[in-house]
């Protein structure tokens, strides 16, 4: 076992080093490598894709597993497509994968980075689509127990970028069955900046492939593609969720934000059940919290192109990223009265 810097791993490229690390390249090895751990008694931590990390700069005082297992399979149930796949498959290789096999489904998903396992535990969304709208089963490994289940959707407490599988690590995810559409075509628009660039209204459905191609491009003006050669993509994706404001509460926190921006300026805001979901990208910026923040010598700093990710410019510490991400959360609370809830794991650290 080797002891690389965790920086290496995530997307962010932040994190110091770990005591150990190994790779499993197979749900067998997946399983072996946490015996190995528990019997042992030795902390562990899962990466995948490692791009909803946020890692102490003292690193972590125990073992790195990297699940790198491949495998990718479709069938048909009850004459309905799908597709099962590894938990360390890449997620957009399987997308892509997909929609190149003539399937839709997942093209709304397309570009967004780290692995397959990953997607339900976050219930992974995009574009009008979430990981819930087509997961068919997850195989998850049982610690205390030693065994493999395939559990359900509805086993999972599935919500807006929630799943019983976060912040947990007693359960451990080995592979993701997903239902797909047959014929190429893609499920219904239900994004308006997506249908408009499809030329479609929402509702309507268009060919998988081309949904696939204008996602990528709309992530990629955002920054929200990986490119080793453009550090607004170091990051790790949308760093706060979007804050959902109970039906009680939405109409005085509306009151005061429509105060600091203005009685005539329109408040992006959309139904969630029978809350109401507020854009925290917009409260961002609207709290002064401007693209590129705070300049262009800070080490760790709001993407060029897209307020709500936090970036590492190359030489930054994740207390450089902890300290941006705590002002620009104080900022927004102090302005509008809403708390923003970050979105990524922390580990050895918090905000």
């Amino acid at each position: 076992m080797t002891a690389p810097r965790i920086a290496e791993m995530t997307t962010l490229r932040l994190g110091g080093p770990a005591h150990s690390t190994t790779t499993a390249t197979t749900t067998e090895a997946v399983v072996a490598a946490l015996d190995t751990c528990d019997d042992a008694g030795t902390a562990v931590l899962v990466i995948g894709g490692g791009s909803n990390l946020v890692v102490a700069d003292e690193g972590f005082n125990g073992t790195v597993i990297a699940i790198t297992s491949g495998g990718i399979e479709f069938g048909t149930d009850d004459g309905r497509p799908f597709t099962t796949a590894d938990a360390g498959v890449e997620w957009d290789a399987l997308v892509a994968r997909t929609v190149d096999e003539g399937y839709g489904g997942l093209e709304c998903l397309s570009g967004i980075p780290g692995s397959t396992g990953a997607t339900p535990v976050q219930n992974v969304g995009a574009y009008g689509v979430e990981i819930a709208d087509v997961l068919r089963a997850v195989q998850v490994y049982d610690r205390g127990a030693r065994r493999l289940d395939w559990v359900s959707p509805g086993d999972l407490d599935l919500r807006y970028r929630h799943s019983n599988l976060k912040h947990r690590d007693n359960r451990i995810v080995t592979a993701v069955s997903l239902w797909l559409r047959p014929n190429g075509v893609s499920a219904p628009l239900a994004y308006r900046e997506l249908a408009r660039a499809l030329g479609r209204d929402e509702g309507q459905s268009a060919d998988a492939a081309a949904v696939r191609d204008a996602v990528l491009e709309l992530r990629r003006s955002k920054g929200m593609v990986l490119d080793a050669g453009d550090p607004d993509t170091y990051s790790a994706g949308s760093f706060f969720t979007n804050p959902i404001v109970s039906a009680a509460e939405s109409a005085a926190v509306l009151a005061q934000i429509a105060v600091v921006v203005g009685p005539d300026t329109v408040i992006p805001q959309f139904p969630s059940g029978d809350d109401t979901k507020l854009s925290a990208g917009w409260l961002i910026e609207r709290a002064g919290f401007t693209k590129g923040y705070p300049g262009a010598d800070a080490p760790v700093r709001l993407s060029t192109k897209h307020t709500l990710a936090l970036t590492n410019r190359g030489n930054g510490t994740t207390a450089d990223l902890l300290t941006l991400a705590r002002e620009v959360r104080d900022g927004v609370s102090a302005r509008f009265g809403v708390t923003l809830v970050p979105e990524p794991v922390f580990v050895n650290c918090r905000l």
